[in-house]
């Protein structure tokens, strides 16, 4: 009985495992390679299908077709479409300018419109001076524009122009008689001195019924052209305070109602003034009648 049970644990196997299973398991063990064998093999399978799925041209050709349709079925449907376009802020010459500069054949899908793109478009137009694009619900493209209002007309040698008050173009003038409103300069380099020439402007107020316009000379200082071919010449620094001496003497003096061509006032410390012929002529007369002339 001893020799049975003796043979019987001598024939039974050891359950530890052997040193070579025991590395394999420790080994299976690892973060790295548990996650590889998690992740990465089903990965390298899948990329292994999808590579052999793949490499037949007319399947290529077929997955592209079926997503192009799926995209078009979904950017196509009636929500993301956009049917019109609606401005406000801009008149009508303007609003046909910027459906002109868009240039959009609804409908369109909304997933097709460039907004940002749009609006570039719309602010590159000169009378636009900002505006705001964005897609109202029911399929509509909202454009808000905010236009530039024209502060003065410049005569150039490309004609008559409305500029704003920072002198950026706004748009062309067929003639003067057109806005009679809006005042008038004219020189070469006028346009970037639109600010100084509306402060002479509205110095000017007492004057406004005679104002013809202003002249620049040289690019660097104004001219004031009154009517009677009366002008005012100023000096490049502070014209305003000069233009308000002038008016000044006129006030105390009359100075402006008198046979007077030229107030020159380009030397601060000596204004001088240019008479009429026909008033020089007299003052000579004048002076030989009371014989200083001799």
């Amino acid at each position: 009985m001893q020799q049975v049970i003796r043979s019987r644990a001598q024939t039974r196997p050891d359950p530890a495992p052997s040193r070579l299973n025991y590395r394999v398991q420790r080994w299976l063990l690892t973060p790295g390679i548990r996650l590889g064998l998690r992740i990465g093999v089903p990965f390298c399978l899948c990329f292994a299908l999808g590579s052999a799925f793949m490499a037949d041209q007319a399947r290529r050709d077929a997955l592209a077709v079926f997503l192009s349709d799926l995209r078009a079925s979904i950017q196509e449907r009636p929500e993301f479409m956009v049917g019109l376009m609606a401005i406000d802020g801009a008149g009508p010459n303007l609003s046909e300018d910027i459906r002109e500069a868009v240039a959009l054949d609804f409908p369109v899908s909304s997933f097709d419109l460039d907004l940002e793109q749009i609006r570039d478009r719309i602010i590159g137009l000169d009378p636009v001076k900002a505006a705001s694009v964005r897609i109202r619900p029911g399929g509509i493209l909202q454009v808000d524009v905010v236009e530039r209002q024209p502060a003065v007309i410049w005569r150039s040698r490309a004609g008559l122009s409305m500029l704003d008050e920072s002198g950026i173009h706004v748009d062309q003038l067929a003639g003067r008689t057109t806005r009679p409103d809006l005042p008038l300069i004219a020189g070469q380099g006028a346009d970037r001195a639109v600010g100084e020439a509306l402060a002479l402007i509205a110095a000017a107020r007492p004057l406004a019924d005679r104002l013809r316009g202003l002249v620049r000379v040289g690019e660097r200082r104004w001219d004031v052209v009154l009517d009677r071919g009366q002008r005012i010449l100023l000096p490049p620094d502070r014209p305003v305070r000069a233009l308000e001496r002038v008016l000044a003497l006129d006030e105390v003096r009359e100075l402006l109602d008198r046979d007077v061509t030229v107030v020159d006032m380009r030397l601060r410390a000596r204004p001088t003034v240019r008479m009429t012929g026909d008033a020089v002529e007299d003052w000579w007369k004048i002076r030989r009648i009371n014989g200083y002339g001799q």
